[in-house]
């Protein structure tokens, strides 16, 4: 089923998963907050990422790095001097646009005047601050365009303090920061998103095997929590698209409502970071191997996502709508792993002798899972809100129960009901949760 932008941006406004950010002061472009429902689902897309790259792996670490670093971190990367988009300013309506993405090189997307365009101009992305009291030259500093190169300057660090042997990766999920001339596609594309990054460093002559290796790991990553296989392939980067550090790159791509877009980059990046940081800084960033006594600069394969878009991509991904009885019923078939409620707790009534022993019931369950507790409206209305926002099963405390100490327990999905009693319920969900 096709859905349009439009459905998602209300339907993340109106389910609190994202809000305009500053939204009372008239907005801010290209700024989102994440509401109680989007926060868990970011929440959960990252512990997932994490799990699969980190905690069931013995060959990769995590690390969190700092979001402002030293200027030189940015010279030696290369990011001051070409970390840049060709930039036009329409002459007429004085919008700006990056030249590269006009489908029209001649023609204004705003006014739909032609050879309006001015001659493009170079325009560096990253966001500049300065450090301390005084705002000159020696302390400008940058806010992180990546997370990458956080990883690069530990490298030594990291290696050293784990007793790491090639090959290992190293993994950081946190902010970056782009000064996109054209952010859009609501958080598709915005200034402030969140990287989910692993660099995996390897002997050089091995980096072509774990390329091709990572490229299929993180494809099934996404088929394995559900994103349907027609929504994504993989797209080998052309010549003249290879980043200056890059022997080889892929874009894992989602279709989404407006066409075949970004998801994720695999890239072979071969040694050029550690050269670059070992040049620039003077420290020696070489492996030393015990058994050969060779000296080298590993590899480095980098699978680099971006934990607000790859959300954003689940969500899409998820929206569903059926016909039941007559009616359209939405629901969002979020895998269990990734959905922000892993149940509802929901009193038949709101009779005090039903309300009390239900919120004792749900206060148990949430030493377990993330939930929600909900009296309101009907109960088949409160079904359809459960399922819009994809919780995967619904906990009915009925008036039986209070004779047959059992509840029901819906079904997302299907929505078939089991009566389940109340001492094997947590044995019950976690055979359903816990998969």
């Amino acid at each position: 089923m096709s859905i349009s932008l439009d459905t998602i941006v209300n339907l993340s406004k109106r389910r609190g998963f994202v809000f305009p950010s500053s939204e009372i002061y008239g907005g801010l472009r290209s700024a989102y907050d994440y509401g109680p429902l989007g926060t868990e689902l970011l929440r959960n897309v990252k512990n997932e990422w994490w799990r699969s790259l980190v905690q069931l792996r013995p060959d990769v670490v995590g690390m969190d790095s700092a979001i402002i670093q030293s200027r030189r971190v940015w010279v030696a990367s290369g990011h001051e001097q070409v970390f840049t988009d060709p930039l036009v300013e329409c002459r007429n309506c004085h919008q700006r646009f990056r030249q590269d993405k006009l489908e029209d090189p001649e023609q204004c997307p705003s006014c739909g005047l032609r050879g309006q365009f001015t001659e493009p101009r170079q325009f560096n992305l990253m966001f500049r601050t300065f450090m301390g009291p005084v705002e000159a030259e020696e302390n400008l500093v940058y806010l992180r365009p990546e997370t990458a190169q956080g990883i690069f300057i530990n490298y030594e660090n990291v290696r050293r303090t784990c007793r790491l042997k090639l090959p290992f990766g190293i993994a950081q999920i946190g902010k970056s920061f782009r000064n996109e001339i054209t952010p859009g596609q609501f958080v598709f594309r915005t200034r402030e998103f969140e990287q989910m990054e692993m660099e995996f460093f390897c002997r050089p002559e091995e980096s072509s095997r774990w390329f091709e290796y990572w490229v299929d790991h993180r494809r099934q990553w996404y088929l394995d929590l559900g994103m349907t296989e027609e929504h994504l392939r993989i797209r080998p980067h052309s010549e003249d698209e290879l980043s200056h550090y890059s022997a080889a790159t892929v874009d894992v791509e989602y279709l989404f409502p407006w066409g075949w877009d970004e998801l994720e980059g695999i890239a072979n990046r071969t040694d050029f970071d550690l050269r670059q940081h070992a040049e620039h800084s003077g420290v020696d960033l070489r492996y030393f191997d015990e058994q050969t006594g060779e000296r080298f600069f590993p590899h480095v394969i980098e699978p680099a996502a971006g934990a607000t878009r790859t959300t954003f991509a689940f969500l899409i991904d998820a929206y569903t709508e059926e016909e039941v009885n007559g009616e359209t019923r939405v629901v969002l078939r979020l895998h269990h792993r990734l959905a922000p409620y892993k149940l509802a707790v929901l009193p038949l009534s709101k009779k005090p002798e039903l309300v009390e022993p239900a919120a004792k019931l749900a206060d148990a369950l949430r030493h377990h899972w993330m939930l929600e507790f909900d009296v309101t409206q009907s109960i088949g209305r409160r079904y359809r809100r459960q399922d819009e926002i994809g919780t995967p099963y619904c906990v009915t405390f009925d008036f039986d129960s209070l004779e047959d100490h059992a509840v029901t327990v819906r079904d997302r999905d299907t929505m078939l009901q089991d009566r389940v009693s109340m001492d094997r319920l947590v044995d019950y969900l976690r055979d359903k949760l816990e998969v």
